[in-house]
């Protein structure tokens, strides 16, 4: 377990990819084969344990167990801003250090869920009464259900072809498949000759960059295919052994989710995996992406909500045909045959290709654009036309070339503190803006300021706090920003009846007056 905590405050303390991927390295060579395989579940998301007591509980027993009263308590988290950091650092030392393994305390947490409450709470205090304070803090973020530290599956693969020898491409490939460490070994996972034999295996996504320059950066515009970038859940379809299995770019197996696509079970060909779009569809129309993120939080699927967030599945790219890895052929192979599949294989409209945009020139290519969210796309996908399809996010062979941001002029009016060492450091802004004379919140944006900048607003809101409410607070309404958002919808649970996707600040306007923020009527006129 130590080791795993180090592994940890490395990761979190390291920005640069190289030191991240030295930090795994370092780990892997240390740790056992169990621990190996659980610090891979853990860091990637693949499997953590249910949680076992809210925070809020286990901090109600923290405090029955230091003996100290509710107001120092609460004190306390007032300068921590973190329940379960103010949990751990209120127990007191432990009495005799327990030095077990990550999987030793995984195999102790995952018996919790099986326990009575006061069974349950015997046993945590036992935890606490022999783990140090730091590998106590992190036992308490995985019985709590709030363990968050995670490793992009690149850096992961990364780490394991370095110390293993084996190529990055079947790493990332057997890291894919459905497993759990209850049901495989670090040997089998990682050191086998082969992938794991799992039909329901996707393949690792290619990702692509955002183009922040000129299209003509690229070189020669006959080289590239363009396509719209579609706004829905980026998935695959894999169809294998007469079974559907539905993934979404973040591993997750969605397959229940979108009953729909049952009809490629008999639809499709077995050895068919496709790569696309998950898109809310209707009449013609592709429908906003809150609307397929609204149906998947269902946990019961109803009559109704299929009817009112109908789907379909946009293909883009053939990974594998006839039981055959396309990934190493050129794009414009695997696009050929993609077109053949999806004019023989309809499956009653619930699989589109994603059609390809006809252009002789970036210039002309750019006022296709200008036109996306006509289409309701947010920009276009550039790949060139010979590459094979990779894995992770690499440039060169796919681009992002998104349409330009909307922007609004706002006020700032609530600052929030971050946590741990940034608990006294204001990073989290709530912006407002014009409803007639009054002032509405509207969104709130954590990005694009320079690091003098924030220290300079940190020293002002200090200055101008006119309310304190926990980590928030209230500030003079004086400082107005330059927000940048991808796009806009309806909303009923905020005040402001609309929500914003990605706002990120652009500029501080310190020459502007709060009177010249934009008003609440002109970013619902968006909407319409």
């Amino acid at each position: 377990m130590q080791n795993f905590v180090q592994l940890l405050q490395e990761l979190e303390q390291s920005t640069q990819t190289d030191d991240k991927v030295k930090a795994l390295i370092n780990y892997f060579q240390v740790a056992d084969a169990k621990d190996k395989l659980w610090a891979i579940a853990l860091l990637l998301a693949e499997q953590r344990p249910k949680r076992s007591v809210t925070a809020p509980r286990l901090s109600h027993w923290a405090r029955e167990y230091a003996q100290i009263p509710d107001w120092l308590f609460e004190a306390s988290y007032q300068m921590v801003h973190n329940l379960n950091e103010t949990t751990t650092l209120v127990l007191p030392k432990p009495t005799a250090v327990l030095q077990e393994s990550l999987s030793y305390w995984m195999g102790y947490i995952l018996q919790l869920a099986n326990l009575e409450g006061a069974q349950r709470w015997t046993q945590i205090q036992e935890a606490w009464a022999c783990l140090p304070t730091n590998e106590c803090y992190i036992f308490n973020l995985l019985v709590s259900g709030c363990f968050r530290v995670q490793v992009s599956r690149k850096l992961m693969v990364m780490a394991l072809a370095k110390i293993t020898g084996q190529e990055e491409a079947m790493l990332a490939h057997r890291l894919m498949s459905n497993w759990t460490p209850d049901t495989t070994t670090f040997d089998a996972l990682v050191l086998a000759g082969q992938a794991v034999a799992d039909p329901s295996k996707p393949y690792p996504f290619f990702l692509a960059y955002t183009l922040n320059e000129a299209p003509e950066s690229l070189g020669d515009a006959t080289e590239w295919q363009a396509e719209p970038l579609w706004e829905g859940i980026r998935g695959q379809i894999v169809v294998r052994g007469g079974e559907v299995f539905v993934w979404s770019r973040r591993e997750e197996l969605l397959s229940d989710k979108f009953p729909e696509f049952q009809i490629f079970k008999t639809g499709l060909p077995n050895g068919t995996v496709l790569d696309g779009e998950i898109l809310a569809f209707k009449d013609g129309q592709v429908l906003p992406l809150q609307v397929i993120k609204a149906r998947i939080s269902r946990k019961k699927l109803s009559k109704s909500v299929l009817q009112q967030a109908p789907v379909v599945f946009r293909a883009h790219d053939l990974l594998e045909w006839q039981g055959e890895d396309w990934r190493e052929l050129p794009l414009h192979e695997r696009r050929a045959q993609l077109e053949a599949l999806v004019q023989e294989f309809p499956c009653a409209g619930v699989l589109q290709l994603s059609a390809t945009i006809p252009f002789e020139s970036w210039s002309a290519l750019d006022a296709e654009r200008a036109r996306s969210r006509e289409l309701n796309s947010t920009g276009l996908m550039l790949k060139r036309k010979n590459s094979s399809y990779g894995t992770g996010r690499q440039r060169g062979n796919w681009w992002k070339w998104k349409v330009d941001p909307h922007t609004v002029t706002a006020v700032f009016i609530y600052a929030q503190s971050g946590n741990a060492e940034t608990a006294n450091f204001y990073t989290d802004f709530t912006f407002a803006v014009w409803d007639g004379e009054q002032l509405v919140p509207f969104t709130k944006a954590y990005a694009g300021l320079s690091d003098a900048e924030y220290h300079e607003i940190n020293t002002w809101i200090r200055q101008n706090t006119l309310e304190r409410f926990g980590p928030v607070r209230s500030v003079k309404p004086e400082l107005v920003f330059e927000l940048a958002f991808d796009g806009i919808q309806f909303s009923k649970r905020h005040k402001s009846g609309i929500v914003l996707r990605f706002p990120r600040i652009v500029r501080w306007h310190k020459d502007k007056p709060a009177a010249v923020a934009d008003q609440l009527a002109k970013l619902k006129e968006l909407m319409c």
